[in-house]
């Protein structure tokens, strides 16, 4: 970005970003509010996205990324949303998601993209024979409807070799999805079921069917205006669609055009600045950006607010990282540690895990950040925001071990 180009650059102080930013990203208000159909649609619609993700310590990521943001969210909210209506879709952003189902035909993009570059990437990292079973596979599922995994392959071996070591049969199941020519209908537990796009994406969403100009053009103006301010980079990552030189040169465009201005956002790190690009009245927005809630709440590790770890360390000063491949006598935290957000700020990270054996939410351990104390009031806060913690996820006591809060 040039910045001699302008003689003013606007300069927004991290305190003024950090309350854009969690507003952006529906954290600012209270998570009150009802969940539900079109209010939750609106919601997910509202952040672009929520993660799916295996890892079950506490819930799966995306009802815990919902019910930080509605408490009044119950984990079979989405259910109709997804499987009945359709109006929400599962496939890839950075990451396996859910999205609204009126984005779709923006996907066809990365549809086209990932043809050719998973091919070659599977070819060498996954068991061979998987192309050939293409043909067989779409023709089963055509004749005889939705299927899972376990139910295509039959005599193919089985897993032995680790999370990829699919057998040829389910790889195919994944290209076709991947690439957009079988869809998810439903989830069988954890395990997805899939079926032909044509019978589970409504009709009046695939079409119209959108050049690489306009999908570029929409991923990038729908990601700064989730943002609220970001680099190219940002913008590119944000829905994953885009290349970061695509990215760029749309910036550069939308300058010139006056769509968006550079702007310079303050970091953690007191009397730094890094440039950014918003729309031009994003100063007007900042001075009405609302003061988040003082209340309390834990967020999930697959949160999209914090799925950029580098912009977490320069926004929020909050150093992230998901520690699931360290070797235990290298961890500093817990296996899977939770975020806790106060206002616009992260004062620590948790480990908890839901023992559903005997209805317990237990907290292993709390790592607050530097400065954070736990006086009376923190305290009440933590513990009512994991009582309703434990009820969401159907836990009856929350129980805490000895030596929870770490220095």
């Amino acid at each position: 970005m040039n910045k001699t180009r302008f003689s003013k650059i606007p300069r927004i102080s991290n305190g003024t970003a950090r309350r854009i930013f969690l507003d952006r990203h529906a954290l600012a208000e209270a998570p009150v509010g009802s969940a539900k159909g079109l209010d939750l649609l609106n919601l997910i619609e509202r952040i672009g996205f929520v993660q799916v993700d295996s890892i079950n310590t506490v819930c799966r990521a995306h009802h815990k990324i919902i019910f930080a943001r509605r408490q009044s969210y119950k984990q079979g909210n989405l259910t109709p949303l997804l499987e009945r209506d359709h109006s929400l879709f599962e496939h890839w952003t950075h990451d396996a998601s859910i999205i609204p189902t009126k984005f779709f035909p923006y996907w066809r993009l990365r549809f086209e993209r990932d043809r050719e570059r998973l091919r070659q990437n599977w070819q060498a990292g996954r068991r061979a024979g998987f192309e050939a079973k293409f043909d067989e596979i779409l023709k089963h599922v055509s004749d005889h409807g939705p299927v899972t995994s376990g139910e295509v392959g039959a005599g193919e071996k089985r897993m032995s070799g680790g999370w990829w070591d699919w057998h040829p049969s389910k790889t195919a199941l994944e290209y076709l999805w991947r690439t957009g020519a079988l869809s998810v209908t439903r989830r069988e537990g954890f395990r997805k079921v899939y079926d032909l796009t044509e019978r589970v994406i409504p009709a009046a969403n695939l079409r119209p069917q959108p050049t690489e100009e306009q999908t570029i053009d929409w991923a990038c103006n729908s990601a700064l205006d989730r943002l609220g301010f970001a680099t190219s980079g940002e913008i590119a990552a944000f829905w994953d669609l885009v290349r970061p030189a695509e990215a760029k040169t749309w910036c550069e465009r939308a300058v010139r055009s006056c769509d968006i201005i550079p702007v310079e956002i303050g970091t953690a790190e007191e009397g730094s600045y890094r440039l950014a690009y918003a729309r031009p009245d994003l100063l007007e927005l900042a001075e009405h950006a609302p003061y988040p809630t003082t209340r309390l709440r834990v967020l999930s590790p697959f949160d999209p607010a914090l799925r950029d770890r580098k912009r977490t360390e320069r926004l929020f000063g909050f150093h992230y990282r998901i520690e699931v491949f360290v070797p235990a006598p290298k961890r500093r935290y817990g296996y899977y540690v939770f975020p806790v957000l106060e206002g616009d700020r992260l004062i620590g990270r948790m480990d908890m895990k839901c023992h559903r054996g005997d209805g317990r939410l237990h907290v292993n351990g709390f790592w607050p950040e530097p400065g954070i104390r736990f006086g009376k009031g923190r305290l009440q806060r933590l513990e009512a925001e994991l009582s309703r913690i434990a009820k969401f996820t159907g836990s009856t006591e929350v129980t805490w071990e000895t030596g929870w809060l770490k220095a």
